[in-house]
């Protein structure tokens, strides 16, 4: 046991992890800050400072969606934890690793209502309601097994920002701390094997399979895509799952491209997505058969009930599934012809209808690297990203999700490049500088380019 603070045990705890990076804004409780500066000054981490709270809170959000990592962010009580739930719903929504750390107004003056400085109503329901897990470090000693409590929550399943407060006068408060060895991740979770069974007899027997997927399969792309080529099924992603196959693969199609393959499709497989807009939009028959696949239970029947819902890892899962599609798959030609045809026929269609947003992808998408990190906003090139910017790995196309979060773009993207220092990492925005805007219409040759 040492002797320290309730502040040192929980930033200590929060290193323990492998955390290199956390973005602040600074003030009380200041002796989370004194931690964080002790071992800054000792090389061990980095600290970023943001200009506003919401802006660190969405640099850890771009850190974390672009890592997979645990993005950390601290930041004061009240108005300052306010001005991050932006950030925090839409790492809900994107189900990123983020970790807030925040403090709290004293122990004894809690639920007063007497006016405290940065006193607000029930701090603690507020971030409950808004992540995974969210506790309450009532004494130092405390600290190190909620630290590693939020790691778990954090991380175990789908992963989801957790948050973790403490009063200032109990950062302040010297005690003895054990500090613990930091959360081991327990195996995935495996899918049940006569449910794998039944799904790959399913796919082995469609004529025209198609898979859909989502966030939750960015770490699967190798295994997706070799049970999509086992079946000739394209594959189709939405903004969380770009990347996951490689858009120059024939296999790899769009969101527009899916809504046509949807029509015609017999067996349809969505791996990690929450299949919102088909199973809401597209339209359901009695000639479509949905098998999914999710590790949030929740998902598997949110909106309609699939032929069989799998709750499981994406990778092992695909894994499994594919050795057991190889062993029942009817015999396959190839559809590269006809799905090279619908990728050429859609990208006409998108040049038709948003020429000009398409125009301005195509230069930065020339101009970046194929490693590259792209954040897309909520403009009218941000919305055209979704379906005509292609991209080459999973992790790099960046997106607020259903949040559709105005102006996040910017600290997210900072965000990113702070994961990824030799990147290239390019945001758009709604506010460009005009001489970008003008060069951009000259290249272009445009009279005029909305954004």
């Amino acid at each position: 046991m040492t002797r320290m603070t309730g502040g040192a045990a929980i930033i200590r705890s929060v290193i323990r992890h492998g955390v290199d990076t956390f973005f602040v804004l600074p003030g009380g409780p200041y002796e989370l800050f004194d931690a964080l500066f002790e071992d800054q000054d000792s090389g061990k981490i980095r600290v970023i400072n943001s200009r506003h709270e919401q802006g660190a809170a969405y640099m850890a959000y771009g850190y974390a969606r672009s890592t997979g990592k645990a993005g950390i962010y601290l930041v004061v009580p009240g108005p300052g934890m306010l001005n991050t739930t932006a950030a925090l719903c839409t790492a809900y929504a994107g189900s990123a690793p983020v970790l807030c750390l925040t403090g709290e107004i004293a122990s004894h003056a809690i639920g007063s209502g007497a006016g405290y400085l940065h006193e607000i109503p029930d701090q603690l329901g507020i971030l409950q309601r808004l992540t995974k897990w969210s506790a309450h470090v009532a004494q130092p000693d405390q600290a190190p097994q909620l630290v590693n409590e939020a790691f778990k929550q954090m991380v175990t399943g789908r992963p989801r920002p957790v948050a973790l407060q403490i009063p200032v006068d109990i950062a302040a408060l010297q005690a003895e701390v054990s500090l613990l060895p930091p959360f081991a991740q327990a195996e995935c979770l495996q899918p049940d094997p006569d449910l794998i069974e039944q799904a790959a007899g399913i796919l082995g027997k469609a004529k025209r399979p198609l898979i859909l997927v989502g966030g939750g399969a960015v770490d699967a792309g190798a295994e997706l895509l070799a049970l999509a080529e086992a079946l000739q099924a394209p594959v189709v992603s939405h903004r969380q799952g770009k990347g996951i196959i490689d858009d120059r693969h024939y296999l790899s199609q769009t969101y527009p491209a899916g809504h046509r393959l949807w029509a015609d499709a017999d067996v349809v497989l969505a791996v990690g997505t929450r299949l919102k807009y088909p199973l809401m939009y597209w339209g359901l028959d009695d000639d479509i058969q949905i098998i999914r696949v999710d590790i949030d239970a929740t998902e598997i029947d949110r909106v309609a009930k699939p032929a069989v819902g799998i709750v499981a890892d994406a990778k092992a899962a695909m894994t499994k599934l594919h050795n057991a599609v190889e062993r029942r798959n009817d015999k396959r030609a190839s559809r590269k012809p006809e799905l090279q045809a619908l990728k050429s026929a859609m990208r006409k269609e998108y040049e038709n209808a948003v020429g000009p947003q398409l125009a301005i992808l195509d230069v930065i998408r020339e101009e970046m690297p194929e490693d590259g990190y792209f954040v897309d906003e909520i403009t009218q090139v941000g919305y055209v990203s979704w379906f005509g910017f292609p991209m080459y790995e999973p992790r790099h196309f960046i997106s607020s999700g259903y949040q559709g979060n105005l102006g996040y773009g910017y600290a997210t993207a900072l965000g990113v490049q702070a994961a990824h220092p030799g990147k290239k990492v390019v945001a758009i925005s709604k506010l460009m500088m005009i001489k970008t805007i003008i060069t951009l219409m000259k290249k272009l040759s445009f009279e005029w380019v909305l954004i």
